[in-house]
């Protein structure tokens, strides 16, 4: 197995991308933003797919080794179309974050509609039904993931609500996984840097001996439009809402033609990954809202460019 040479820290497959629309096998736009689960020996992707009428959906795609992935000749969640979600996903359901928390994989994704986003929890076992919780935050919030464990006898999550057009990464606790509160700004865009505009959560944190590990999303608006890079934080085991550390430069940044040209163009948008039991972290993320790809590199890696390389802030 061979992987490209680039100046990032994680490390693209040189197969990139693992799944482009002509692996769907039904009709639809595109397909981006998979969350992976490893159980077992395989591999799991559930895929942000955009239908043709403009809405997106849910697909699965299974794997035995992480990079040869073939998708379910159904989609296995659709927007709600009656009943108490159906007014919020009436423009579609995005973006997965696929936590396995307590024995069972949880999955917070964003309603959309003309509402204004919202965050939604659902549940499975099996990734083949799937029982909606709740919808467990206000309008104008999205990107959230689940903590893999609860901290201090509470559940933690952190989202991207926008405030005064501002987006940052906030942290917030629930005793039921569907009241939240205590919330607190953790990450914000940072003035000339490369996530200057808007910042969101990506991958649910990983657990290390150097804190809960956050991979996130930022943007930095140009001239040409925004370009979407792959940052992290280390955040105290013990209050995840303190912040340990933080990367100055991105660990992945959109430089491969399949990264910078579709239907948004300089992406790179991760919504998981999987550490390996050799250390190696498998982010899959999604490439100018046109196709999935995967790259890695090794946690000890990541853990030391976020910790000697990173801001004052």
């Amino acid at each position: 197995m061979r992987f490209r040479t680039d100046h990032d820290v994680f490390r693209r497959w040189e197969g990139n991308p693992i799944l482009t629309l002509a692996d769907i096998p039904f009709e639809c736009n595109t397909v981006f933003n998979g969350t992976p689960m490893k159980v077992g020996d395989e591999y799991i992707l559930l895929l942000r797919v955009e239908g043709q009428q403009g809405y997106s959906f849910f697909a699965l795609a299974r794997s035995d080794d992480g990079h040869h992935f073939d998708v379910e000749p159904e989609p296995v969640l659709l927007p709600a179309r009656e009943g108490p979600y159906e007014v919020y996903e009436s423009l579609g359901i995005e973006d997965p974050r696929a936590t396995f928390l307590e024995g069972t994989y949880y999955v917070m994704y964003t309603a959309a509609s003309g509402h204004g986003p919202r965050i939604t929890l659902l549940r499975t076992d099996d990734f083949r039904s799937y029982e909606r919780i709740g919808i467990v935050s206000e309008p104008g919030n999205k990107d959230g993931v689940l903590f893999p464990e609860r901290i201090n006898g509470q559940y933690v999550r952190l989202d991207r609500p926008i405030g005064m057009g501002t987006g940052s990464v906030w942290i917030s606790y629930s005793n039921d996984l569907l009241s939240w509160g205590n919330s607190k700004v953790l990450l914000t865009p940072r003035s000339g840097y490369w996530d200057s505009t808007r910042v969101g959560a990506s991958v649910p944190p990983i657990r290390t001996d150097a804190g809960w590990l956050e991979i996130y999303h930022g943007f930095k608006m140009t001239s040409g439009g925004p370009i979407y890079r792959a940052g992290t934080a280390l955040l105290d085991l013990e209050d995840p809402s303190r912040v340990i550390a933080r990367c100055s430069i991105p660990l992945l940044s959109p430089r491969e033609d399949h990264e910078r040209v579709g239907d948004v163009c300089n992406v790179v948008f991760a919504c998981g990954a999987i550490v390996e039991p050799n250390g190696e972290v498998k982010m899959y993320y999604g490439a100018a809202d046109t196709c999935v790809c995967v790259a890695t590199a090794q946690l000890d890696e990541i853990i030391d460019r976020t910790l000697n390389h990173r801001s004052a802030d």
